[in-house]
């Protein structure tokens, strides 16, 4: 468990900067190792693997009751055995701090 998963997100001002890569780095290193940062800086990403589609389809619906409880919501993509998440701050047209809170519970739920 990290520290984001103690925070709760917030709603960021429109218009905001999106944050740095530096900034970015930094919050991604309290991730699982399989995030990563998009080329273009503007998305984090992670591939999760699954036994089945019924263990996917569990894990979706419980990162989709996280995210709206934190009203911020993922891209996802949902295959078989596979569940691709991006996590972007649309209002700021980058990463925020809300899509590393999100992204670390959605490590947590594998945990």
């Amino acid at each position: 468990m990290t520290e984001l998963n103690g925070k709760q997100c917030t709603v960021p001002k429109k218009g905001a900067p999106p944050m740095d890569r530096d900034q970015a780095e930094a919050l991604l290193a309290q991730l699982h190792d399989d995030w990563h940062i998009s080329t273009d800086g503007r998305r984090i990403r992670r591939d999760f693997a699954f036994r089945d589609f019924h263990e996917t389809i569990e894990f979706v619906n419980a990162l989709a009751w996280i995210c709206s409880r934190q009203d911020h919501h993922p891209d996802l993509e949902v295959s078989y055995r596979h569940c691709v998440v991006n996590f972007s701050t649309h209002v700021v047209d980058g990463l925020s701090e809300n899509d590393f809170i999100c992204a670390a519970r959605a490590d947590a739920l594998l945990s």
